[in-house]
């Protein structure tokens, strides 16, 4: 069963605490296939709407582009400081391997350094290669961020993204590990909850991060969801992004609409995280108990992205 909690405590500011220490904003955007020459614009306005988590990736080629951003709006707003904007960024499965990995991450210092100084996050973007290329990528990334003083570039969180239990086992049961992942990035909403790894992740306290919480629109014109809408009076899109807020996800929402930058933050409210608790209803995010029981599909198992072939399964040698 889904986590049926019909009520959370958060707002734009809040954050969840990584198992490094590290607290990442639960509240993030997305850079997936944005347009390069969108992507600085685009990152410049989430950040003035309120957001402080930018993901972007190797793969999408726009990292230079939304750190070029962050250095601008860091320079517009000095309330603002490096430490309260999270970026994340992914390595190709082509950089796979202890020396390939070291080469990308040299690569990605040459597009973000100048602008970020240092990266708060780099994933495994997929564990599309093999177990030896897989662990050699993990020796490489431990090493940066046990050595942050290092010629490179200053790494201070390492985790992965669509692994499933069996690439994870290869990480924690390695003889070789120091540092472990901090979350797993996963497509991740109603159709595909991923209880069974979810609550593996959990075991091991690596946080779940979730990606196309909107399906990539393919869901939005569901009958149920539709009539969910109507019944409710919440908007498709509000239902959504709270279920995923409701599991205990940080959230990464990816719009290149700007009007809509800021309303899908604006789900969450803005206050101070200080006075959050019992006694306030600051901050409160619901759905109500009908519309999270009939969300609530265990067995489900729709994969809406990678071409819906489930990366979370993949074994070596699959093409």
């Amino acid at each position: 069963m889904s986590n049926l909690t019909t009520s959370i405590q958060l707002t734009q500011q809040s954050t969840y605490k990584l198992n490094n220490g590290q607290h990442i904003p639960v509240a993030g955007y997305g850079l997936y296939l944005c347009p390069d020459e969108q992507s600085k614009h685009l990152v410049y306005k989430a950040l003035e709407a309120g957001y402080r988590h930018i993901d972007s990736a190797v793969y999408y080629g726009n990292q230079r582009s939304a750190a070029q951003a962050i250095a601008e709006f860091l320079k517009d707003h000095p309330e603002v400081k490096r430490e309260d904007i999270w970026f994340t960024t992914k390595l190709t499965n082509d950089a796979h391997g202890y020396e390939e990995t070291k080469k990308e991450i040299a690569l990605i210092a040459s597009e973000i350094k100048e602008s970020l100084g240092y990266l708060d996050l780099v994933l495994l973007h997929s564990p599309k290669s093999n177990k030896e290329r897989r662990l050699g990528t993990w020796k490489a990334l431990q090493e940066f961020v046990l050595h942050p003083q290092n010629e490179v570039l200053n790494i201070r969180s390492i985790g992965v993204s669509n692994f499933g239990v069996d690439h994870l086992e290869e990480i924690l049961n390695w003889d070789g590990l120091l540092v472990k992942p901090v979350l797993n990035q996963l497509e991740l909403h109603p159709w595909l909850p991923r209880l069974e790894l979810r609550e593996y992740l959990c075991k091991h306290d690596i946080l779940a991060e979730a990606y196309s919480p909107l399906t990539q629109g393919y869901m939005l014109n569901d009958p149920e969801l539709l009539e969910l809408e109507k019944k409710s009076g919440i908007s498709k899109i509000e239902i959504l992004i709270k279920w995923s807020y409701l599991q205990g996800f940080v959230v990464l929402v990816k719009t290149e609409k700007e009007e809509r930058i800021a309303q899908n933050l604006n789900i969450l409210p803005k206050g101070n995280n200080d006075i959050l608790g019992e006694t306030s209803n600051l901050g409160k995010i619901e759905l109500p108990s009908s519309v999270l029981e009939a969300l609530d599909k265990p067995d489900s198992h729709v994969v809406l992205t990678w071409d819906n072939v489930d990366p979370t399964l993949y074994k070596d040698g699959d093409i």
